[in-house]
């Protein structure tokens, strides 16, 4: 009887697409070698509570026990290393009393964007061991890419502990970066959304020459990961990669509604405890939003009606869901949600930002170039401006294919 459960359980997973077998961690399988490419030598670990193993065991405490490794400096990335500074907020270096040594910020006064000389000085060899989004403005990719340089140009060696795509390895949305607008919330010329785990991107990095010079590289593989997988098929917890990414499903949030977040106008969600989840403002009608939303037959998410109480208001417009988190349209939604918001009330979000004199700086920064807000001038409708990534990205799919180190499903 329990052979004949785990097998119809096991059919179920099939057909809904989960996975059967836990994803094993770079950190696990570079334990289960005994840690080899560390050991003998002076280690630094770029983390942050998201580096942990499949067990929920932070690498940093793995490393600081590991036997035949000397862990002698850890360095953190935007929200420092224990995660709790805001988002923009710079992080000091330190000297951590509990664990006994020094604490490099990448995300410091400066500001410092990459490891100086004096932080590599000691070290053999840099690991980095971070949970992404699998978004292109997310900045974790950015340090992981300076510090590949910094270890480069030091002659040091750069080790990163493969981990997942939250988002899943086939997707591929959204323009390609603009080397004009190259900043820290877009550093690599790749499409908005990218389809790459960290050591698939770091071999991408090495080998198109987006740094000075390539680095001594070392990617320690997962194990049971497909490129079909977006995180909820892990059998992963996830681990809070930022004060407002705090569940599995964040990632997809994040990329879906953060655009329209810098252009303002309507909640999503920071201020009542569904961070990038929902789209909602007071003059908002929820059911004629939801309504709207439906009618574009976008597969895999669905739109409920959502009313939030507080401050003698009531936000009212719509909750995001998704049901089919590996192909679910996901940068495309921010625009879809801005024609709904003027199909159903009339408002031009976008115009009216332009009207009040919003910057849009940033907005182009994270976009990776000005042809979203060009096409938003235009009137294009959101269908439109999707298609407007379309070539760029088949291109794309084809030039990171010697980079992959996962299979197709």
């Amino acid at each position: 009887m329990i052979t004949g459960l785990r097998m119809a359980i096991g059919v179920w997973l099939l057909l809904s697409g989960l996975s059967w077998a836990a994803v094993r961690l770079g950190s696990d399988t570079l334990a289960d070698s005994g840690f080899a490419v560390l050991r003998g030598k002076r280690v630094g670990l770029i983390t942050n509570p998201s580096g942990v193993n499949c067990q929920q065991q932070p690498t940093l405490e793995v490393l600081r026990r590991a036997r035949g490794v000397k862990l002698v400096a850890v360095f953190g990335a935007e929200h420092g290393l224990y995660g709790t500074a805001k988002a923009g907020e710079e992080v000091k270096d330190s000297l951590d009393a509990r664990i006994g040594l020094p604490v490099y910020s990448l995300y410091g006064p400066g500001p410092v964007r990459k490891p100086t000389p004096a932080m590599l000085k000691n070290l053999d060899v840099l690991v980095y061991d971070i949970q992404d989004t699998g978004c292109r403005s997310y900045t974790y990719i950015s340090t992981m890419g300076l510090a590949m340089e910094a270890c480069a140009e030091a002659g040091i060696e750069f080790v990163v502990l493969d981990r997942p795509n939250p988002l899943g390895g086939e997707r591929v949305e959204g323009p390609m970066l603009d080397s004009r607008f190259r900043s820290f919330v877009g550093q690599w010329a790749i499409p908005y959304v990218y389809g790459l785990t960290c050591g698939e991107l770091a071999r991408m990095i090495n080998g198109e020459g987006w740094i000075r010079q390539p680095c001594q590289l070392t990617v320690v593989r997962m194990k049971g990961w497909r490129r079909d997988m977006a995180w909820q098929h892990t059998g992963l917890k996830w681990i809070p990669t930022s004060p407002h990414i705090p569940r599995g499903e964040s990632p997809l949030h994040y990329v879906s509604t953060g655009l329209l977040g810098t252009i303002g106008g309507v909640n999503i969600g920071m201020s009542f405890g569904l961070p990038f989840q929902c789209v909602t403002a007071p003059w908002l009608d929820d059911h004629r939003l939801a309504g709207q939303l439906e009618r574009y037959r976008l597969r895999g998410v669905t739109f409920r009606p959502l009313r939030v109480p507080g401050n003698n208001v009531i936000q009212k417009g719509v909750r995001l869901s998704f049901s089919d988190p590996v192909h679910a349209p996901l940068m495309a939604l921010n625009f879809y949600l801005l024609e709904a918001v003027q199909a159903t009330t009339g408002r031009n979000l976008f115009a009216e930002a332009v009207k009040a004199g919003k910057s849009f700086d940033l907005f182009d920064k994270v976009n990776g170039t000005d042809q979203t807000r060009r096409a938003l001038e235009a009137n294009l409708t959101a269908e439109n401006i999707t298609r407007l990534w379309q070539a760029n990205g088949e291109a794309f799919k084809k030039r990171r294919q010697k980079y992959l180190l996962y299979p197709n499903p």
